[in-house]
C-alpha cells in the first residue's frame, strides 16, 4: 500500500477526479497535492497578466487550500507549488520527496492534438520513478 501519494492538479475536472480517486484508494496515505505553473513571464498567460511570481504562488496556494478543504482524509494532506515544465517538475518532485505513487488526471486528448501538444500524464508515466495511476 502506498504511503505517500502525489496528486498533480491544474484546476481541471480531470485533476479533481484524480484527487478524489487518490483519497478513496489510499485512505491512510500522506497526500501531496502539487500544482506546477510554467516558466515564462506571467504576462504570457491572460489570467495572470500583471502578477509577479509571488502573487502567482499565493493564488495557487489559495486554490489548493480551497480544493483540499472540501475533502476529509485519514492521513495528512499537504500542498506544494512549483515553477517549471509540468511533467519534469512532477517527476522531480516525486523523486525528491519519497513519493511512492502518483495519481493524476488525463485530459483524454487523442489523434492530432495529442501528437502536437503531447501528454503530461503520458510523459510522467514514462519517466516517473514510481507507479503512476492515470484517471480519466
Amino acid at each position: 500500500m502506498s504511503k505517500h501519494v502525489l496528486v498533480p492538479v491544474d484546476g481541471s475536472e480531470q485533476a479533481t477526479r484524480a484527487l478524489e480517486h487518490a483519497l478513496e484508494s489510499f485512505p491512510d496515505a500522506s497526500i501531496t497535492v502539487l500544482t506546477v505553473f510554467s516558466r515564462g513571464p506571467p504576462e504570457a498567460h491572460l489570467e495572470t497578466a500583471g502578477l509577479d511570481y509571488d502573487e502567482l504562488r499565493a493564488r495557487r496556494r489559495e486554490m489548493l487550500a480551497k480544493l483540499i478543504a472540501e475533502y476529509e482524509h485519514g492521513g495528512p494532506i499537504e500542498t506544494a507549488v512549483v515553477v517549471g515544465q509540468p511533467a519534469r517538475e512532477i517527476v522531480r518532485y516525486a523523486d525528491d520527496h519519497d513519493v511512492d505513487r502518483i495519481v493524476m488526471g488525463s485530459h483524454g486528448r487523442d489523434g492530432a492534438s495529442r501528437v502536437l501538444l503531447g501528454s503530461v500524464a503520458e510523459t510522467v508515466a514514462r519517466r516517473a520513478p514510481v507507479p503512476v495511476t492515470i484517471v480519466r
